[in-house]
């Protein structure tokens, strides 16, 4: 059943606002069943709204519509929509009790803009929020439904959970969807599809598979609608089963595990400890994996060393492997590896050295060039990897590069 989302909102089109709650959207129906064939963005005006809803009605079934509920002079979603359905504002009880009791709890006084927002077309059906002042609404137009949303993400994020996909679920006959992330790192998108060409090839009619791309890690989403959710899971697992035939030295984890997440599961399950000594990544490993709930019983902490004085002062390292090899060397990185775990007294370090960019390479050493050292108990583990000239994507790639790193020579 094909379905669309419509966001509402100058920001949006200025660049201003990053439409995260689109994406989210589209996850949320697309696990339900639904098509998600088509994403816009309009702006507060009266006349663009009621345009678009125009065109979504012709070519869709269930229109979902974002943003423009507040109570400021540029919310105009609920008059563009008295516009297309032919109707009128009209005061809601529900709704303003919902507002005043939301207000007492905040011990704020009921004013005009917010009574304002009891106001909802006579012919919709109001969905409570009650995180916030301004109502969804469930509106229905020659067997097409019309879900409307306020924008505040963790607004929408609730209504959208527990009131719209319920509701569609139980008014709509909608296939079984399932769906399975294959979470991948040490491959960049152009060689993994030369790689899978054949397998996407011969994947089943109902199964599809999407490429998720981000810096050091590629994210492969099988997904498949069919009668039965028994059926579809049967389908895409069988298919993940194929993949890690195909690509088992890529694969790193699945869903919504993370690298850091995964390494940190590891040194838990091994009873040992870890820390990170780096230099052009600035902390950007310490930060990943202190982002994981329970770090602090593998993680002992982390030194961001940038100068060769630090380096000698800090870490022990022997002036002649500085002079002769460089800060961005094996050798150098190997040091501190190695000095790094003696100090800290860790079973396990990463270290890291390079140039980030966009300046101070040569022809030698060009920007984007990375060092990584693991040092584990079976002993030091080096290499030099060569990314781009993109400052912000290479201390990304170079993090993740570096933990999977540390994910291949940890002990299991």
């Amino acid at each position: 059943m094909p379905a669309e989302i419509i966001t509402i909102g100058n920001e949006l089109l200025e660049g201003r606002v990053t439409d995260t709650n689109a994406t989210w959207i589209a996850d949320r129906l697309t696990l339900a069943g639904l098509a998600v064939k088509r994403i816009s963005s309009v702006p507060d005006c009266r006349g663009e709204v009621a345009g678009i809803l125009e065109e979504a009605e012709r070519r869709s079934d269930v229109i979902i519509v974002g943003g423009g509920l507040g109570p400021t002079h540029d919310d105009v979603t609920k008059a563009a929509l008295c516009d297309f359905f032919g109707t009128h504002l009209v005061e809601n009880k529900s709704v303003l009790e919902n507002i005043k009791q939301l207000l007492r709890k905040k011990q704020l006084p009921l004013n005009k803009n917010n009574r304002r927002q009891a106001e909802i077309p006579a012919n919709a059906d109001p969905v409570m929020n009650p995180l916030g002042t301004a109502p969804g609404l469930w509106m229905e137009k020659e067997k097409k439904i019309f879900v409307v949303i306020p924008g505040v993400p963790f607004e929408m994020e609730n209504i959208v959970e527990k009131e719209i996909i319920p509701r569609l679920t139980r008014s709509l006959k909608l296939p079984a969807h399932y769906q399975k992330t294959i979470v991948t790192s040490g491959s960049f998108e152009a060689m993994l599809a030369d790689i899978l060409r054949d397998f996407e090839n011969e994947l089943p009619e109902n199964v599809t598979l999407a490429y998720l791309p981000s810096p050091g890690i590629i994210r492969l989403r099988l997904g498949a609608r069919d009668q039965s959710m028994q059926k579809a899971k049967e389908s895409v697992e069988g298919q993940a089963e194929k993949l890690k035939k195909i690509i088992p030295q890529y694969i790193v984890g699945y869903n919504e595990e993370t690298l850091e997440m995964i390494v940190g599961n590891m040194l838990k399950a091994n009873n040992k400890t870890l820390c990170t000594i780096e230099s052009c990544t600035g902390g950007k490993i310490s930060s990943m994996l202190v982002s994981v709930p329970g770090c602090s019983q593998y993680f002992k902490g982390g030194i961001v060393v940038y100068s060769n004085e630090l380096k000698t002062g800090l870490l022990n390292i022997d002036d002649n492997i500085l002079s002769k090899y460089g800060a961005v060397s094996k050798q150098t990185v190997e040091a501190m590896a190695v000095n790094g775990s003696r100090i800290m007294q860790t079973d396990y370090s990463v270290a890291i050295s390079g140039i980030a960019g966009p300046d101070g390479g040569t022809p030698q050493k060009p920007a984007g060039m990375v060092c990584i050292a693991v040092n584990t108990p079976r002993g030091c583990f080096s290499d030099i990897f060569y990314f781009g000239d993109n400052r912000e994507r290479n201390i990304k790639r170079a993090s993740v590069t570096a933990l999977n790193m540390l994910r291949k020579n940890i002990k299991t």
